[in-house]
């Protein structure tokens, strides 16, 4: 193919141009443009080739088609495969000379010097050389040849259109906030940090910003990969090109151009796209290889047929040139490129942001998986684990219930925990803080209160209770509810375990990987934590600076490991790690760190980056053994080892069976899943 995938970083995975600005803007019409000249250079020589077939004396033998003879006819036949051979050849032909200037022959040299050979022969013979003309075996062979190629870029190019198709999401104007109650449309590129602009219920969210007015919910399943719209208010962030539900908001711009969430999409998708393939290099080994067994094993042919078995030159040109074009190695060639863009746009749907194709690569290997705890294994807030009532006279919702009405006043992260957990609440009056201790006030004419334990130890309230001992020693944060004075229940509060977590540390089990957390947590904390979803490790109260060092402890133990974290003091460990995994909430320096990104913060997302690594390696062995097996069956048959059993094979029949095998190889990598 005139453009060969191109693995280098930096570069297009379809031109091997420098990838800048400039160079994404023109890609796709350039790549369209070269997808429409092979096909049209496909269609004019396939139409020239159906009356090369007609004159053609070997098909009008065949057919019983004498008739259609005339004088002159064979300089006829010249002309219009003359046209074929220049027209649907140049792309070989330009391509021998590119291979052959970079000294890695390949493909297209094999390609040309088949169609060369077959032309320069049939030519001669047309001009007085005894022998049989070729024409149409080299019309044949170009019009498969351009097909195939024409088939291959179209499915590169589908492959890679999902970055075309993310830019796509972006709106070309915003509605900016020019002076209060006036807005003003105006073009994305003129706006900056910290710009105030408008979203109407149904448009698309132009930037990455900050609510500071407004509810609203929003549909960022095409970022994130999140079915369900998430619910916005004042304070929460927006990303561009997610669709807004049914309210209005106003959002202050926090990131525009190259620094937006979607950009970043973008250049990392890109990157992983060009970043080099270790498979890639068995691949391109593979390639040359076969290339010399090609050239080589068609002289050989050519020597054999005319040296030792007496037959004529044209029959061991036949034999010859099929030999070169069965040899041909692009399906070899496209085994692991088509195979890798198809992971990275179907990882990036999935929100798997991939930046090192090496490391994503190694993911198949991981024996054990480290995570952080506060942010990635739980959601890094407290939430309502367990009630506990004292009294048969209220019950654990009503204790809550009392709790909660209180707390709906105080600010605080326990308070704010109590209050996301209860589905009502009573009306307060008479509240008031019990600064450093907790809140009181009255409900339904019972004074309640909601104090610490350092509180009750104060006033010498003592309580008895298994239970209560039982989440104390989880190391879980206890508040206390006395109503008129008496002590009623108690709330243990926590930071909440991700619902997702269980399920991908049973997953990761069942795939016979370890689990294990490390956490600058209290042991007692991690304890729990570890018991609820079922960790066969842990490592409590490690500093920040530790993490790596336990990294490369586990590592010593010989086993491949991945790091998943979300904050500044994990970057070292995901660096140190052989696959860094960063949770897309997290902060910069995690993600700069991390060889994968996860935008959603979901730690099932790890296990997915493993199932996907093992599917894309599977799809590569399988491609490379369908080109490279394919190649070692077909050669020996091309250059007639079977032809005492009446078994030979034509140029135009190697080219049908060359393109078949590049087809099926395209096709496969298209068929590439992540199982979930």
């Amino acid at each position: 193919m005139e453009h060969e995938m191109k693995e280098d970083k930096g570069k297009c995975i379809l031109c091997g141009k420098k990838m800048d600005e400039k160079h994404r803007m023109e890609k796709e019409h350039t790549h369209q443009g070269m997808i429409e000249d092979y096909k049209r250079r496909f269609w004019v020589s396939l139409i020239l080739t159906i009356p090369i077939l007609l004159l053609s004396p070997i098909i009008q033998e065949f057919f019983g088609l004498e008739f259609l003879r005339f004088n002159g006819d064979m300089y006829v036949l010249f002309v219009l495969s003359s046209i074929v051979y220049f027209y649907g050849g140049y792309p070989f032909l330009k391509g021998i000379f590119d291979e052959v200037r970079v000294r890695t022959p390949g493909m297209m040299t094999l390609v040309a010097v088949a169609i060369t050979t077959a032309y320069f022969y049939s030519s001669a013979v047309t001009f007085g050389l005894m022998g049989e003309v070729f024409f149409w075996e080299l019309a044949t062979l170009i019009d498969i040849m351009l097909l195939g190629h024409w088939l291959e870029m179209r499915s590169v190019m589908g492959a890679s259109r999902a970055l075309e198709e993310l830019a796509k999401l972006m709106p070309s104007s915003a509605h900016k906030i020019v002076h209060e109650g006036h807005t003003e449309d105006v073009p994305l590129d003129e706006l900056n940090v910290g710009d105030r602009v408008i979203i109407k219920p149904g448009e698309k969210v132009p930037v990455d910003g900050e609510i500071i007015s407004g509810k609203t919910s929003i549909d960022e399943s095409m970022l994130t990969g999140e079915s369900e719209p998430v619910f916005k208010e004042e304070g929460n962030d927006v990303i561009g090109g997610s669709i807004n539900g049914d309210g209005s908001v106003t959002v202050e711009i926090k990131k525009t151009g190259k620094d937006s969430f979607l950009s970043q999409v973008i250049n990392l998708v890109e990157e992983a796209q060009a970043s080099k393939s270790r498979t890639q290099n068995l691949a391109d080994r593979f390639a040359l290889l076969l290339t010399i067994v090609a050239l080589g094993g068609g002289f050989l042919t050519l020597l054999v047929w005319l040296g030792l078995t007496g037959f004529g030159f044209a029959f061991a040109l036949e034999r010859s040139v099929t030999v070169m074009v069965i040899a041909c190695p692009h399906a070899l060639g496209l085994a692991v490129p088509l195979v890798v863009a198809v992971s990275t746009a179907l990882s990036a749907q999935n929100g798997l942001l991939i930046r090192n194709r090496t490391a994503f690569e190694s993911s198949k290997d991981i024996q054990a998986v480290i995570f952080d705890k506060t942010g990635t294994l739980t959601e890094g807030k407290f939430g309502v684990t367990d009630i506990i009532s004292s009294s048969d006279e209220y019950s654990e919702d009503k204790i809550l219930k009392y709790a909660a009405s209180l707390e709906s006043y105080s600010e605080h992260p326990i308070a704010r925990g109590v209050v996301e957990s209860a589905k009502e609440t009573f009306k307060v009056e008479d509240f008031n803080s019990i600064p450093g201790k907790g809140v009181q006030g009255k409900i339904n004419g019972k004074n309640i209160e909601v104090v610490s334990p350092g509180y009750l130890r104060e006033r010498n309230i003592q309580i008895q209770n298994e239970r209560l001992d039982e989440v104390s020693s989880q190391g879980k944060t206890v508040v206390f509810v006395i109503i008129d004075g008496e002590l009623k229940g108690a709330i243990a509060l926590a930071d909440i375990i991700r619902e997702e977590s269980k399920k991908a540390i049973r997953e990761l089990k069942d795939m016979g990987i370890e689990s294990i957390m490390i956490t600058g947590d209290r042991k007692e904390v991690a304890e729990w934590v570890s018991n609820e979803i079922g960790l066969d490790k842990y490592y409590a109260e490690v500093l920040p600076q530790e993490k790596a060092q336990k990294v490369r402890e586990i590592q010593s133990e010989g086993l491949t490991v991945a790091m998943t974290g979300d904050g500044i003091n994990d970057a070292p460990a995901l660096a140190q790690a052989d696959v860094g995994i960063a949770i897309g909430a997290g902060t910069d320096v995690a993600v700069e760190t991390a060889d994968i990104v996860l935008v959603r913060s979901n730690p099932l997302d790890t296990v997915y980056i493993v199932k996907l690594a093992k599917s894309t390696y599977r799809k590569m062995v399988q491609n490379l053994a369908w080109g490279t097996g394919y190649n070692v069956f077909a050669i020996p048959i091309a250059a007639g080892v079977l032809y005492a059993y009446g078994i030979i094979l034509t140029p135009a029949a190697g080219a049908i069976l060359m393109s078949a095998s590049t087809i099926i190889v395209a096709i496969n990598s298209r068929f590439l899943r992540i199982e979930k």
